[in-house]
């Protein structure tokens, strides 16, 4: 089991109204963390380009501890808490720190690979799940399809009606 963790030294911009880490950066850090994980293990856009695969975020929640500010550093982990047996669907937890250890966050992001020209789910390829199996964390579940109904939101269409009078 192993943690990656990518540091992140809080700009101006990061920071909202109320002068904490606003909530769109949580969510800019998660998937800049997710990235810069996949660079680190050879899987950047430039090998996911030649395999034709991509990951996509389904779902993401958060908890928030403890405030973030302006120049302070934060490191964000990255361990793989979940993972069907063919590596299709995966689920990352993030936990965010001061660099005295303090516990600021935690996020958990849920997601499946896709073919990038058929545009529906796929079996990564063998690379990619060697490196999330080595970063799975010691409680580690195995998911299935089945796994992805459980997500608390689905699709609810309108009629289009509803829409005339915000014209």
């Amino acid at each position: 089991m192993s943690v990656y963790y990518h540091k992140f030294e809080v700009r101006w911009s990061d920071i909202d109204a109320n002068r904490h880490l606003g909530n769109s950066t949580y969510v800019d850090y998660c998937s800049q963390t997710r990235m810069a994980f996949l660079n680190k293990n050879k899987i950047g856009l430039t090998q996911l380009n030649r395999w034709g695969v991509g990951p996509v975020m389904l779902h993401e929640r958060y908890s928030f501890f403890k405030e973030i500010y302006a120049d302070q550093t934060v490191f964000v982990g990255l361990e793989v808490a979940a993972m069907s047996e063919d590596g299709m669907i995966y689920q990352f937890v993030h936990k965010f720190y001061l660099p005295d250890g303090t516990h600021c966050a935690t996020a958990e992001a849920t997601g499946v690979w896709i073919d990038m020209m058929l545009r529906k789910t796929t079996t990564p390829p063998e690379d990619i799940i060697l490196v999330m199996n080595e970063f799975k964390s010691e409680n580690v579940q195995t998911i299935s399809r089945e796994f992805l109904k459980t997500l608390p939101f689905r699709p609810e269409n309108v009629d289009i009606s509803l829409f005339e009078n915000l014209k």
